[in-house]
C-alpha cells in the first residue's frame, strides 16, 4: 500500500565552503537538508508550511508544491556509488514514499492523502544541486538516465498530511502516461517522433516539456549540460 514513509520539511541555508577550489565543495543555498517531521504538516497550494526551495526560478510554487520520491531507489543508488551515503531526504524530497514509483505513478493522477487531495503534476528534472550534495558530479545526469526522477505534486485541497498517511488513487485520467515513460520518451525516444508528438499533445503534459518537444521535433539541439551540471564544472 502507497504511503508516506517520511515527511520532510526545511529552509534555506547556505552550505559548503567558500574559498573551497574544489567545486563540489564550494559554498552553495539550497533547502535540500529537510528535516523530518513526525508530527502532522499543513500542505497548502504552495507547499508545506515551514518549507521552502533554494531556486525559486526552478522550484516550488503551485505546480512544484509537493515533490515525491521513492525509498526503494537509495539502494540502487548506494550501490552504483559507494562513496556516498544515501538515504531518505537525499535528494531533498517532501515526502519519502514507499510502494509506488515512476512505473506506477501517472502523469494526471489524483490522490487521497491524509486530508490533502493532490494531482501528478509533472516529472522531476534534476539539477546539478544533488551531485554537489554526494559529491558525485554525475549524479543529475545520472538521475535523468535512469528514470529514477521523482515527480511532483499540484494541491487541488489543502490539509494535514503526516508520517503514514496512505495514497489513496481517486482518479486516473491518463493511464497511458507514466512517469516513466514520460521520461523515456523525452530522454531516450527523441528519434520516435510519433510517441514525441503524442506526449506533446497530452493535456496533462507540462507547458515546459511541450515546449522542449516542439523543439525536438523541429530538429534544435537542446543542451541539458548547464542544468544537470551548473557550477559544478
Amino acid at each position: 500500500m502507497s504511503r508516506i514513509e517520511t515527511l520532510f520539511v526545511g529552509g534555506v541555508e547556505t552550505v559548503g565552503h567558500p574559498h573551497a577550489v574544489n567545486k563540489l565543495d564550494q559554498q552553495w543555498m539550497t533547502a535540500a537538508y529537510k528535516k523530518a517531521m513526525p508530527i502532522p504538516v499543513f500542505l497548502t497550494k504552495s507547499g508545506l508550511e515551514g518549507d521552502d526551495v533554494g531556486d525559486k526560478k526552478h522550484h516550488g510554487g503551485p505546480e512544484k508544491a509537493l515533490f515525491a520520491y521513492s525509498v526503494i531507489h537509495y539502494d540502487k543508488w548506494a550501490e552504483e556509488y559507494p562513496d556516498a551515503e544515501f538515504k531518505a531526504g537525499t535528494n531533498g524530497e517532501n515526502v519519502s514514499v514507499t510502494d509506488m514509483d515512476e512505473t506506477t505513478v501517472c502523469i494526471g493522477d489524483i490522490y487521497r492523502v491524509g486530508e490533502a487531495l493532490v494531482q501528478v503534476s509533472q516529472p522531476r528534472r534534476p539539477c546539478w544541486k544533488p551531485g554537489r550534495r554526494v559529491k558525485w558530479i554525475d549524479f543529475g545526469q545520472r538521475i535523468q538516465d535512469t528514470g529514477r526522477t521523482g515527480w511532483y505534486f499540484r494541491v487541488l485541497e489543502e490539509g494535514r498530511i503526516q508520517q503514514g498517511d496512505v495514497f489513496e488513487l481517486v482518479e486516473r485520467p491518463c493511464e497511458t502516461w507514466t512517469i516513466a515513460k514520460m521520461n523515456d520518451v523525452l530522454y531516450h525516444h527523441t528519434d520516435h517522433p510519433q510517441l514525441m508528438r503524442q506526449l506533446m499533445d497530452n493535456d496533462y503534459t507540462p507547458p515546459s516539456w511541450k515546449e522542449e518537444l516542439s523543439q525536438l521535433l523541429e530538429g534544435e539541439a537542446v543542451d541539458h549540460t548547464p542544468r544537470l551540471y551548473g557550477p559544478n564544472i
